[in-house]
C-alpha cells in the first residue's frame, strides 16, 4: 500500500520529455480513477514478481497470498493519493481521460507543514516511545505505532475540517464586498502555508483581477492595504498565437486565473502566462509555476518554457 499510495507520481518521469511534457502530464492519467487501475495493477505485479524471485516464501502456509484483495488495497492507497493532492491548491484530474476538468478543495497548500508534522510525528513518536518501553520492561499489546497512526488521522481529518470551515469564511468575506464599483464576478481564496487562518484571495471583474489578503479569523478583506489589480490584456495577434500553442492550451486548461503579458523581443515576441492564485499579496516576483512562449515575428512558436526550463521548438514543427 506504502508503494501503491507514491505510485501515480510516476508521471514525474514524463519531464524526461521536457519541461512542456512535463507540464502537460501532471496529474494526468496516473492520478485519475481509470489510470489508478493500471497502477495498481502494475504494484501489485512487482511486488508479486519478487514473490516468484524469492521462490513463493511465505510466513505462514495457511496465509497464501490473496492478490486480489492486494490488488483492491493498493487501489485503496492510490484513491488516497488523489484525495491529498485534491485538498491543495493545485488540483487533480480524476476523470481523464474523459474529462481534462480540474477539480481542487483548496483548503491547504502544496506543501504543508503541519500536515508534514502531524505525520512524521505519527511515525516517530510511537518508535521513541517503544524504546523507552524497552528499556522499562514494559510490553506492548497491539501493533506497534498503532496509536500514532490514529493520533495523525485524527489530526490530519481536524486539520482539514478547520482549514474547510476558514476557508468558507474567507470566500464569504470576498464575496460580501465590491472592488472599484463593482461587484465580483467569481472569488477564490487560496492557503498560506503558515496558518489557517492568512488566504490569498482573488477576484475576478468584467475587466481586472484583484488579489488581496483575507484574515478568516476576524474576517476581514485586505487588512493591510495591498491589494493589487491587474488588468485584463487586450487580445491581439501574438496572445492569441500564444494561447494556441501546445503549452498556451495546457496552462490555459489548468490555470484558474490566467493573465498574460506580452514582451517584444529582437527577433520577435515572449508571451508569459502566470495564474493568480499564485500571486500572493506583497510578492515581488514573477510567481511559482509560470510559463512563458516565444515566437517570431511571423508568430510561429519557437521556444516554449515552463518555470525556468526551456524547451526549442524547430521551425515548423508543434510541440505535443
Amino acid at each position: 500500500m506504502i508503494l501503491a499510495a507514491e505510485a501515480p507520481d510516476i508521471d514525474v518521469f514524463e519531464s524526461i520529455k521536457g519541461p512542456v511534457s512535463g507540464f502537460g502530464h501532471h496529474r494526468g492519467f496516473t492520478h485519475s480513477f481509470l489510470g489508478l487501475v493500471l497502477v495498481s495493477a502494475l504494484v501489485v505485479g512487482f511486488i508479486y514478481l519478487i514473490w516468484r524471485l524469492r521462490g513463493r516464501k511465505i510466513k505462514d502456509p495457511k496465509l497464501p497470498p490473496r492478490w486480489g484483495m492486494l490488488f483492491g488495497f493498493a487501489y485503496l492507497a492510490g484513491l488516497t493519493h488523489i484525495l491529498l493532492d485534491f485538498t491543495n491548491n493545485y488540483g487533480v484530474r480524476p476523470f481523464w481521460p474523459f474529462s481534462e476538468k480540474w477539480y481542487s478543495w483548496d483548503i491547504v497548500f502544496i506543501a504543508d507543514p503541519v500536515i508534514l508534522a502531524l505525520l512524521v510525528g505519527g511515525l516517530v513518536l510511537p518508535a521513541f516511545f517503544g524504546l523507552i518501553d524497552r528499556e522499562l520492561g514494559v510490553r506492548s499489546h497491539g501493533p506497534r505505532g498503532r496509536w500514532g497512526a490514529i493520533a495523525a488521522l485524527v489530526g490530519l481529518v481536524s486539520l482539514w475540517g478547520v482549514r474547510d470551515y476558514e476557508h468558507r469564511r474567507a470566500v464569504n468575506a470576498l464575496e460580501a464586498r465590491t472592488y472599484q464599483g463593482e461587484n465580483p464576478a467569481r472569488v477564490s481564496a487560496y492557503p498560506e502555508w503558515w496558518s489557517p487562518f492568512h488566504w490569498s484571495g482573488v477576484i475576478e471583474a468584467q475587466n481586472f483581477f484583484a488579489v488581496m489578503m483575507v484574515e478568516s479569523l476576524t474576517p476581514e478583506v485586505d487588512p493591510n492595504g495591498e491589494m493589487q489589480i491587474y488588468y485584463k490584456p487586450e487580445e491581439i495577434p501574438v496572445t492569441l498565437a500564444a494561447k494556441k500553442s501546445y503549452l498556451g492550451r495546457v496552462y490555459l486548461d489548468w490555470a484558474q486565473y490566467p493573465l498574460t503579458e506580452t514582451e517584444q523581443l529582437p527577433e520577435g515576441y515572449l508571451v508569459r502566462f502566470r495564474d493568480l492564485r499564485y500571486a500572493y499579496p506583497g510578492s515581488t516576483g514573477r510567481g511559482v509555476l509560470g510559463a512563458s512562449v516565444e515566437l517570431d515575428r511571423n508568430l510561429n512558436v519557437v521556444a516554449e518554457s515552463v518555470g525556468r526550463r526551456t524547451q526549442r521548438i524547430p521551425i515548423g514543427r508543434t510541440a505535443k
